[in-house]
């Protein structure tokens, strides 16, 4: 079970996936269930400029074709019968479905007949953000509650932080240095220890004024 983002962070799983399927560390019997219909639309995005070789994918993908971002067998759970008859699905197999944190979307009611099942895994990509189940989970969680209820944790639990999207403090600074100096940068994505530390750099090595606005915090931006 994968929980992952429906935009962008779907797609590198199944990329990652059709890999594992080429080197045949992941069999060929193993079905993969994609369940968003947000991150299908997506992907229907990402195979036209694979059949239209759109000059801003890397030349390994263009080369891959379609295959790519598709690990057949690859099966698609559009409507709420198809995500519904996955946990109908008899030996093992991949769902990849959202939301990447498990705050709401089709991966709780899988995550519900997962979680109890110590032969099952739960693999989170990426960074999981505090106060959401991905973060619970990560962090050792026995039980989750889901639909009024708590559902123990006995899958083993994976943390695969690398997959992240997000650019680093690095990244953030060099693009930043480039741009012109605004009259205020507020820092409005992060946990707060690490929004704190950027907003620092950003004004000891750009001399920016930086803030990280207080949670209902309302400023007027001109």
């Amino acid at each position: 079970m994968i929980p992952a983002f429906a935009i962008d962070r779907t797609e590198v799983v199944l990329h990652e996936l059709a890999g594992l399927r080429r080197e045949g560390i992941l069999p060929r019997n193993v079905p993969v269930y994609v369940d968003s219909p947000m991150a299908l639309a997506a992907l229907d995005v990402y195979r036209d400029a694979l059949r239209t070789r759109s000059p801003e994918l890397r030349p390994e993908v263009l080369a891959q074709g379609e295959s790519a971002i598709s690990p057949e067998p690859f099966l698609a759970a559009r409507s709420v019968q198809e995500s519904i008859d996955i946990n109908n699905t008899s030996g093992p197999a991949v769902i990849v479905s959202s939301a990447g944190m498990a705050t709401g979307g089709r991966v709780l009611h899988h995550l519900s007949r997962v979680l109890p099942d110590p032969r099952n895994a739960v693999v989170i990509v990426g960074f999981a953000a505090a106060g959401t189940r991905a973060r619970d989970l990560v962090d050792g969680a026995r039980a989750l509650k889901m639909f009024g209820e708590y559902v123990p944790v006995r899958a083993e639990i994976a943390d695969v932080p690398h997959f992240s999207a997000h650019a680093d403090s690095d990244q953030i600074i060099d693009w930043l240095r480039n741009a012109p100096a605004p009259r205020t940068t507020y820092l409005v994505h992060g946990e707060e220890s690490a929004s704190e530390t950027l907003r620092d750099r950003i004004d000891r090595e750009l001399g920016w004024t930086a803030v990280v606005p207080k949670p209902g915090e309302a400023v007027l931006v001109r």
